[in-house]
């Protein structure tokens, strides 16, 4: 008698082999949905910056800066009685400015996300993040995806490539109006930013517009991120429950 074949959705040889990304594609994103359903996690605010700035290394500071801000972020957002979970501190789930944040909203008692990616070089998703909301991805834009989603806020400390990779996303969805409402972007660290990107020379050759200027702030300490924070996102605090997410998407002519 021959062997009985497997379920298609049990046979994991299928399920790993290049006929079956889709499903793999479409699990990275409603694994992740039901997770937040359940956890009542209404929307985000993100941070992002390097996985190699370290609490005790030269750029410390910064580490020091996402922890406290994070913990402000977490505080205020207790202050909003829902039953969902207001802006929820969301990382990249690894260590550096990920850790950092995951960290200070975890000193504040609060909820806190980890979006973890699988790297050749091991990136491990830090010890600061909700149990339930720590996640695994393949896929950096079905990661990407998901720090859009939920973000009413994006705060962007120093990094590299992967930083500047995930913050020029966000600013070309919000300059091109793909985002169905405004997201706050604060880049962190003023000096930096202005060193690393000449934005004003892109303004110059024409490349940007004077106006797209306006889609972001700079702040030099938590206490401004906070202020820039409360003052842009205080219009969106007593919107229905119903009123979510802020997922990117396509206008329509007209619209």
């Amino acid at each position: 008698m021959s062997e009985r074949p497997k379920l298609a959705y049990k046979n994991e040889q299928f399920l790993d082999s290049p006929d079956a990304r889709g499903l793999r594609l479409l699990s990275e994103y409603f694994e992740p949905f039901s997770h937040f359903r359940r956890q009542r996690i209404r929307d985000t605010i993100v941070f992002f910056g390097s996985a190699r700035i370290h609490e005790d290394g030269p750029l410390g500071q910064y580490y020091k800066d996402a922890r406290k801000l994070a913990e402000m972020v977490t505080s205020w957002a207790k202050t909003f009685r829902e039953r969902t979970y207001r802006y929820v501190v969301c990382s990249g789930g690894g260590p550096g400015i990920m850790e950092a944040a995951n960290r200070g909203a975890m000193d504040a008692r609060g909820k806190t996300i980890g979006l973890n990616i699988g790297l050749p070089f091991e990136q491990f998703p830090n010890p600061y993040i909700t149990n339930e909301l720590s996640f695994e991805f393949h896929y950096f834009f079905m990661r990407k995806f998901w720090f859009a989603y939920l973000a009413k806020a994006l705060v962007v400390f120093p990094g590299g490539f992967g930083t500047m990779d995930e913050m020029f996303e966000i600013l070309t969805l919000a300059q091109t109006k793909k985002l169905a409402r405004k997201m706050t972007i604060v880049l962190y660290g003023s000096a930096f930013w202005k060193e690393i990107v000449n934005f004003d020379a892109l303004v110059k050759y024409g490349t940007i517009s004077a106006e797209d200027m306006k889609l972001f702030h700079f702040a030099d300490n938590p206490d401004s991120a906070m202020e820039i924070l409360k003052n842009t996102l205080s219009d969106q605090s007593s919107g229905t429950e119903g009123d979510v997410p802020a997922i990117s998407h396509s206008a329509r002519p007209g619209e």
